[in-house]
């Protein structure tokens, strides 16, 4: 898949009407947003149009999975709030997303004007399937997906796609069909970039640390990457089946994937004839019982964890042995956590690689978080502005790294 893409800088976007797709899924709380960070993101891209003297920026966006059907819980209009507070202008909030009334607003809008429109996946025809009022599985036909596809493509002259959170989903708002002219922002333009950096022609070493609890579930992931990287760190859930299938260790409770564990010595293999190194945990801070108020041990490699116990963390010798491979890299993957940081006391293990990343960062390395939980362990520890790119799509990132193409950047025309 080509990363260089049409951006939306590239664009002559006076007295035009730009139909923007963007990342508006943040949580509630009573109807009040937790967390803006998303909306904010997509402020640089929205003022820019507007700067160029844009006609119109109509903006469609999604909130949760109502799966097709209307329902208030999911309403973007606090979005429509908080974003006229972000940009210091008049926001529009339409009540719905395509149809006749919606398309009659946008024909001709105030000159500047900003719209947002009701959530798309109130239809069934965004994501192509959802479930009725009685909660059956529907799937769209074919026809009412076009309809719903032609009805948006009248709400702006030219489309840009600003929602890396929803690159690896075919959806209708994400292929800007019957387009001429379909151009990243600017949040989705610097996704591409920084990935661009790991998976394109990165500088070396070149380092991928996984974390996460299924072997199972990263298989595509450790297998693209083992393609890719010099050094792979394996940390989380996961260490524990690759070691005891490896070096037969007692993982007494732990985290064990019967299904990942078949298939461990085949990735093994694949390391060893791409001359990547694998580092793996040599000890670890153990648990009782899978709480915050867990007793707390620790094990070793040699002793194993006993019966009744189970894995939750990377103990010191880890941290330390871990803290090499991150000092080497020039580049840095990072997917999932060393242990269970949602917990005071296991949490250690995350914390020291994340200040290992941010110091490797400090010295000119460039450093790639993966959206998702590492994610979160960036805003939990402050560190979202210590290291070179966090990214604001999980599965996207995920599905990215796996070697897979992304449908909503495929979708958008290639830079001239």
């Amino acid at each position: 898949m080509s990363f260089k893409k049409l951006v939306v800088a590239s664009l002559n976007v006076a007295r035009k009407r730009i139909l923007m797709r963007v990342d508006f899924n943040v949580p509630l709380k009573d109807g009040i947003i937790t967390n803006n960070h998303r909306i904010r993101a997509s402020v640089d891209t929205i003022k820019y149009a507007l700067d160029k003297d844009a006609k119109s920026v109509v903006l469609v966006a999604h909130m949760g999975r109502p799966g097709g059907q209307k329902n208030p819980q999911y309403t973007l209009k606090p979005v429509a709030a908080e974003l006229q507070k972000l940009l210091g202008r008049d926001v529009t909030f339409l009540n719905d997303c395509v149809g006749p009334e919606v398309e009659q607003a946008c024909a001709d809008p105030k000159e500047g004007s900003v719209i947002l429109l009701e959530n798309l996946r109130f239809y069934v025809e965004e994501e192509g399937k959802g479930v009725d009022e009685k909660g059956n599985k529907v799937k769209a036909s074919p026809e009412a997906v076009t309809k719903f596809r032609a009805s948006l493509r009248k709400l702006g002259d030219y489309y840009v796609n600003d929602a890396f959170g929803t690159a690896h989903r075919p959806h209708s708002s994400m292929m800007g069909e019957g387009f001429s002219v379909r151009a990243s922002g600017f949040l989705l333009k610097k996704e591409l970039e920084y990935f661009a950096k790991a998976l394109d022609n990165p500088d070396r070493p070149f380092l991928a640390i996984l974390g996460g609890a299924k072997v199972a579930d990263k298989i595509q992931l450790i297998e693209n990457l083992l393609d890719k990287v010099n050094e792979m760190i394996i940390g989380g859930g996961m260490a524990y089946t690759f070691l005891k299938v490896l070096k037969g260790l007692k993982i007494g409770n732990s985290l064990y994937d019967e299904e990942g564990a078949k298939i461990v010595q085949k990735l093994i293999d694949k390391a060893k004839t791409n001359n990547v190194q694998i580092h793996l945990p040599v000890d670890f801070v153990t648990a009782d019982k899978f709480a915050e108020d867990a007793a707390v041990g620790t094990s070793s490699l040699e002793g194993g964890i006993p019966d009744g116990w189970m894995g939750l963390d990377i103990g010191p010798k880890t941290r330390d042995l871990f803290r090499e491979p991150v000092q080497r890299a020039k580049v840095i993957v990072w997917n999932g956590p060393m242990g269970v940081f949602e917990f005071a006391n296991f949490a250690n293990g995350t914390k020291s690689v994340m200040d290992n990343v941010v110091a490797a960062t400090a010295k000119g390395s460039v450093t790639i978080i993966g959206g998702g939980d590492t994610a979160t362990c960036c805003a939990k520890w402050g560190t979202e502005d210590k290291v070179s790119h966090v990214s604001t799509g999980g599965g996207a990132s995920l599905e990215l790294l796996e070697g897979k193409i992304l449908p909503g950047v495929a979708a958008l025309s290639d830079a001239k």
